[in-house]
């Protein structure tokens, strides 16, 4: 890939006017976007996980996200997640050392993010949003453990891909249910009280808590259908 899509600090760039800085930021994101679809078009079927990078190895959530990428990887799927320490790690280093590729996208931060080393297919991007379209353009479901900003932000953009019809319905499986209580009461009390969103929208969302659970109720959404994208769905994700 030309250097100069994705690194806007080129001197020749950095010397151009706004108009021509912001033609070659297109390029960087074209970039991103191509090489992200080429290195990942075999990973399927994958599932995303995501959670907090602030917590440490021995945390229970930690050991929890271990496992069920383990399962995960063991059953057939790609395990994509954000690449750095924390649920990342652990879902990392689960599919890492079982049958199928451990996938890390990463991302550049002010403060850099520090990447683990259990991946078998590494990408690093500069901007959120070609990031996060990876995660649902790939994801046969979505795994999401305790998390902070970044967690939610992710479990939110997918909600309101599948919520919209821009996506095609996966299952969403929040682990930990006691984390997640709070969240869920107030989208009933609030969300769906004040028509906000329709009652039928939190069927979008799984609460499971055991590992085997989880992976069982992913095979479960797929049965009799397999797991690629039916015609009208693999549209959707061409229009992502």
């Amino acid at each position: 890939m030309n250097d100069k899509l994705r690194n806007i600090a080129n001197p020749q760039v950095e010397a151009a006017s706004p108009t021509a800085r912001e033609s070659w930021r297109m390029f960087g994101i074209m970039a991103e976007f191509v090489e992200a679809t080429e290195r990942l078009a075999l990973v399927r079927p994958a599932v995303s996980i995501f959670g907090s990078a602030r917590i440490a190895p021995d945390h229970p959530y930690y050991l929890q996200a271990e496992k069920v990428a383990r399962l995960l990887s063991d059953a057939g799927f790609s395990v994509i997640c954000g690449g750095g320490p924390g649920v990342m790690e652990a879902a990392s280093k689960g599919a890492f050392h079982g049958k199928s590729p451990s996938v890390g996208l990463n991302i550049q931060l002010p403060q850099e993010q520090q990447s683990n080393p259990y991946q078998n297919i590494s990408l690093t991007f500069r901007h959120f949003f070609a990031r996060k379209v990876m995660f649902v353009k790939f994801a046969a479901a979505y795994v999401v453990l305790p998390g902070g900003f970044g967690t939610l932000d992710e479990l939110m953009e997918a909600l309101t891909l599948i919520q919209t019809g821009k996506s095609r319905r996966f299952p969403l499986i929040l682990m930990n249910a006691a984390y997640w209580q709070g969240l869920l009461d107030w989208f009933r009390e609030r969300l769906v009280s004040e028509g906000m969103i329709a009652a039928e929208d939190l069927d979008l969302l799984q609460v499971i808590d055991e590992p085997e659970q989880v992976v069982d109720a992913i095979f479960k959404h797929y049965e009799g259908r397999g797991f690629e994208p039916l015609p009208h769905e693999h549209e959707l994700l061409l229009n992502l």
